[in-house]
């Protein structure tokens, strides 16, 4: 594989273009491993030891690799520092596939061409994952025609994996000798016969579908010609440091995540990090499910240089361990071994721009199975969107189902939208810190009104009032609350059909509201029988009913219904007997009777409870349209925020306030020297330039006077046009209704309320306007007489 060297070859620093006698001596101890390599393993492949670098130069692999700590907090983790190296660089496909690489460039120029073949990317992402403190290798070895070609349409997108679940534990109760008899089961046995076969066909026909799928999924030798001897590279993580409990692999060219078992992967050759080289001596056959990674047993691992850092294992006669001997560790103090010398690359570094660009040029897509993944750079898109994930029911990917869009850094909070295609639904998520406490709205995407179906869940700790969800389905809409100071837990309205209201009116008619049910939680600061549990309104009906908690002494509760007596406030002096119009059941036979002034009481107070639950419906209404209203604002421009950490553009944003605070400064400027003196067109039609006389000064007064009264006058007249112009179009659309009343459609009778709405609000307007210019006329004269007495080239004459 070819190069493009950012540089001309002479741009590099030394030790790219020469070794030094250390390197010289190690790439010997090199050689001298590899020529005893070959002739007692000549069935095997050669190994990678010392490869060309950009500059022609050979170089031993274990001195490519660079640990390096950027300064990035997002790296830091091994997941997010794979994602990354998998984003950043462009890759390479090794020609021919079967054979090792002949040029291995140093992770500063991959990083600086954003490009490389599978060993590159292993290099780079070993090289930053030793620098955060990973024990982590590169690895050459061999693996399927998928993962060498980085074919991912037979893999699952992450996105899409469920997460691991745990295990729930199993708490049965202790058994008891006296129990409760369950109630029978009264379901017909032969259905259930059906519906457990139905369950079981379908469930087999479903694994019958995942085994085929798996099985076009599974590399094999009769679909790849080069099954087995197709040459891979990629990173190997030992568990112990960083708190990492299990050994796993990362695969450097799309950063997922694998385990040391994953049949894509067919051998090792031989592994490296910055310190040492090992060759794997153990049998790839059956593939690397049965590789021990004990770099410190020879048996299975040869090193080339004896000063490891793994434990090497010594084995007495007897077969106990001679590693803890004084005489070993008298040895091991007195033998010399060969370190190696430092990477010869430059360090690394990525500018922040580039860092946030992640991709090479901000975008970048992969497919997965019957799922696409399209990523973006923040602040690239307008809208905010950094990943957009588009669900297939086909492997084609042919047939959307589901769009997943994925936000950072926005105003309005968005963090993701989900559109279901096939239900035709749209679900917004967002984060907490929003003025409603907004945290997910899910509605039809074509109905986008306050009247079509809609569920709203709220940050109740984050609310007044507690509220947690809101659901408007049809004529109906449920709220639900979570630690309300009124112990209010449930509240349901239903709605009747809205009223038609023909002609202009200056507020949209509402739904009127036929029922309210309340439901509370138990208030323990109150006996049961008087703390409601539910409330109903029956408005339609003219009733409300009360059901009461009740205490652990009895089943049932107590209730009470009212039926509104007509002329109820004209009859207070307790002429009408409220008995009369209540129903009551009471639990506890014992309790006193209410007497009739207690009832008109209670039910004075219900009625006002019922003025309120209808104006917390309206109230809740309102906030909806608001809600609605406020997300096509945000929707429409959408804003963008930006970090205080974010030094690059809080510099901008600076920059430009500077040049906004120089721009005003400018313009204010610009007025005053625009402030001209205000007797000079009057002045220059005069013949003599020189002193007034008394029938000048008096002819210029007349002229100043008379030019703002006709400009006045003028401005009036215009104001009183534009009123009767508004007033006619208006009059001439109502008498338009009126003719065709009964055959406009719904969205013609939308646009005339709307434009009756607009036309009064611009004749309301101008009518203000005319009065306002008619009151402040007459003081604009006086006060340009008063000017003109004051003016010193007229005060001698006046």
């Amino acid at each position: 594989m070819e190069h493009d060297l950012p540089v001309n070859a002479g741009d590099y620093p030394d030790s790219y273009k020469s070794n030094t006698p250390k390197e010289l001596l190690v790439m010997s101890y090199a050689e001298n491993f590899r020529r005893q390599y070959l002739h007692l393993f000549r069935d095997r492949k050669p190994l990678l030891l010392c490869p060309a670098n950009e500059c022609d130069c050979k170089k031993f692999v274990c001195t490519t690799i660079k640990p390096t700590c950027l300064p990035y907090q997002d790296i830091y983790e091994f997941s997010k520092c794979a994602e990354f190296v998998a984003d950043y660089l462009c890759y390479s496909l090794l020609d021919p596939p079967t054979e090792l690489p002949k040029v291995l460039c140093s992770p500063a120029t991959v990083t600086h061409q954003q490009k490389g073949n599978c060993f590159e990317y292993s290099t780079l992402l070993c090289s930053l994952l030793i620098g955060v403190g990973y024990d982590a290798y590169v690895i050459s070895g061999y693996a399927s025609k998928e993962v060498c070609l980085v074919d991912e349409t037979n893999e699952i997108c992450p996105l899409l994996q469920a997460p691991i679940q745990k295990k729930e534990q199993n708490n049965e109760r202790p058994h008891k000798k006296y129990l409760v008899k369950p109630p029978k089961d009264l379901q017909s046995k032969f259905t259930l016969k059906q519906l457990e076969k139905k369950i079981t066909e379908e469930r087999e026909s479903a694994e019958k579908l995942s085994k085929e799928e798996k099985q076009q999924m599974e590399p094999g030798k009769k679909s790849d010609e080069l099954y087995g001897m197709r040459v891979h590279s990629w990173v190997l993580v030992l568990s112990g440091k960083r708190e990492v409990p299990e050994s796993f692999y990362i695969e450097s060219l799309t950063g997922q995540v694998r385990g040391c078992d994953d049949p894509a992967y067919l051998g090792i050759e031989s592994i490296w990090n910055h310190k040492n080289y090992w060759v794997n001596m153990q049998d790839c056959s059956q593939g690397l499910k049965n590789l021990v990674y004990d770099l410190g047993d020879s048996t299975r691992w040869e090193y080339i240089f004896p000063s490891n850092d793994k434990p090497v294992l010594h084995m007495s006669e007897s077969g106990e361990h001679l590693a803890d001997t004084p005489e070993l560790e008298e040895y091991e103090e007195t033998e010399m071994f060969l370190d190696l010398p430092h990477s010869w690359t430059q360090q690394l570094h990525i500018t922040r721009e580039d860092f946030q660009l992640r991709c090479p040029s901000g975008k970048k897509t992969k497919l997965y199975k019957k799922a696409k993944i399209e990523k973006f750079a923040p602040y690239l898109m307008k809208d905010g969107l950094v990943t957009k994930l588009s669900v297939y029911s086909d492997t084609k990917l042919e047939n959307l189902i589901m769009v997943k869009e994925f936000y950072e850094n926005r105003e309005d909070k968005l963090e993701i939208r989900e559109h279901n295609k096939q239900t035709g639904t749209t679900t917004e998520f967002f984060k907490p810190g929003k003025k409603n406490g907004l945290k997910e709205h899910q509605y039809k995407s074509l109905g986008q009104g306050p009247d079509f179906e809609r569920i709203m869940i709220f940050y109740h700790e984050a609310r007044v009032d507690g509220l947690a969800r809101r659901e408007e389905i049809g004529m109906h809409m449920s709220e639900y609350y979570i630690n309300n100071a009124d112990f209010l837990q449930f509240r349901h309205a239903m709605f009747g059909k809205k009223v038609k209201i023909f002609g202009p009116a200056s507020k949209v008619a509402k739904r009127p509201t036929l029922c309210i049910t309340e439901r509370f939680v138990r208030n323990s600061s109150k006996p049961a029988s008087e703390d409601v549990a539910e409330r109903l309104f029956d408005i339609n009906a003219d009733t409300i009913k009360l059901t009461f908690h009740h205490d652990e002494q009895h089943i049932t509760a107590a209730t009470q219904e009212f039926i509104k007596p007509p002329n109820l406030e004209e009859k207070r002096d307790g002429t009408i007997n409220l008995a009369d119009f209540m129903v009551t059941y009471q639990v506890d036979p014992n309790a006193s009777t209410q007497s009739n002034l207690e009832l008109y009481k209670l039910l004075e107070t219900l009625m006002k409870e019922e003025l309120k639950s209808q104006a917390a419906i309206r109230d809740s209404e309102d906030e909806v349209t608001e809600i609605l209203n406020e997300r096509r604002k945000e929707e429409a421009r959408t804003k963008l925020e930006i970090s205080i950490y974010d030094v690059d553009r809080n510099e901008m944003a600076r920059k430009l306030r500077l040049a906004q605070v120089e721009q005003e400064k400018e313009d204010k400027y610009r007025e005053r020297e625009m402030d001209t003196d205000y007797l000079a067109p009057f002045l220059t039609r005069l013949a003599s330039a020189g002193e007034l006389t008394h029938g000048q000064a008096l002819k210029v007064r007349e002229e100043c006077l008379q030019d703002l009264k006709s400009r006045l006058i003028g401005m009036a007249n215009l104001i009183q046009t534009r009123f009767e112009q508004e007033t006619n179009a208006l009059q001439q659309k109502q008498r338009w209704y009126q003719q065709n009343q009964t055959s406009t459609s719904k969205e013609e009778e939308e646009e005339y309320v709307g434009y009756c709405n607009e036309a009064m609000f611009r004749i309301h307007i101008l009518e203000q306007r005319l009065s306002k210019h008619k009151e402040m006329a007459p003081l604009k004269f006086m006060a340009l007489e008063q000017k003109l007495h004051n003016d010193p080239r007229l005060h001698e004459f006046f």
